[in-house]
């Protein structure tokens, strides 16, 4: 089988074909992704275990004219490469978004559905380095995957953040908020919408955090986030599903709490426009 990250050539051809073998497994992406025609970009290019690997961005929006510009979303997931629901749940969402425009109307959609393609490949969650990589961000890491990810996040100054993660050690979905109002209040009606799918964790304690109604207000240092010195800070979300839930379950709960979310952040933008 060929390397399904050596050759940028192959994915700007050929985005579907590039990951279907590498998620062989999801069900939801099988047969459908082919119908999809997204734009595709390789952000960069990296040398590992004596092969090339590529980090792709798909990107999707509507132009609409009244808009001062558009609203710039970065969404991310396989940054563990042992959480390959969140890669298909971004790929489902491509799908379903380019198959219905108006669901993008205002926004500029940046999609990275696998940030860790060689731990994606082999299963495993660190990369080739044997790194954490959502351990690694803006902390001066020489890690190949983060450089091309950071780079991206200071280029495209993205107004909203969203991350998709597998926790093997939950019995349901949660996220973390850090501790910002307008976080928070996108998540709950995420959570919400996911709960008809896989109910969430209700737990007081969640990953080692306080939490309540899902939703956790600290996090770990090192997370994938925008850039320090970015102002306004833009909503910041990261979304985990159950490990251990049939992968079918996990994805259609992510996608579900992705459409609640944006069409949560488009109200409320729509809302402050309006006042």
């Amino acid at each position: 089988m060929m390397d399904m990250f050596s050759s940028t050539a192959a994915a700007a051809r050929c985005p579907g074909a590039l990951y279907r073998d590498v998620l062989a497994s999801c069900a939801p992406v099988s047969g459908v992704w082919e119908e999809a025609e997204v734009p595709t970009e390789t952000l960069g290019v990296f040398r590992a275990r004596d092969q090339d690997h590529a980090i792709h961005a798909f990107r999707l929006s509507r132009d609409v004219r009244s808009a001062p510009e558009p609203i710039r979303i970065g969404l991310f997931a396989g940054l563990h490469g042992d959480e390959p629901a969140g890669c298909a749940a971004l790929l489902r969402l491509l799908v379903e978004l380019s198959r219905d425009p108006l669901a993008v109307d205002g926004y500029e959609l940046t999609v990275c559905p696998v940030c860790n393609p060689v731990g994606v490949k082999v299963g495993t969650r660190e990369n080739a380095s044997g790194k954490d990589l959502n351990r690694e961000f803006w902390r001066s890491s020489t890690e190949p995957e983060v450089m091309i990810l950071e780079k991206e996040l200071r280029l495209r100054q993205f107004h909203g953040l969203i991350t998709l993660h597998a926790d093997d050690t939950s019995e349901g979905c949660y996220g973390y908020a850090h501790g910002r109002t307008l976080n928070e209040a996108l998540l709950l009606p995420a959570l919400h919408a996911a709960d008809q799918v896989i109910p969430r964790n209700h737990g007081p304690v969640i990953d080692g955090f306080r939490a309540e109604r899902g939703v956790i207000r600290d996090c770990f240092t090192g997370v994938l986030s925008a850039p320090p010195e970015q102002a306004p800070r833009p909503f910041d979300l990261i979304f985990e599903t159950p490990a251990l839930a049939p992968i079918e379950l996990q994805v259609d709960a992510a996608v579900a709490a992705l459409h609640t979310i944006l069409d949560e952040y488009r109200r409320l933008v729509s809302h402050a426009e309006f006042f």
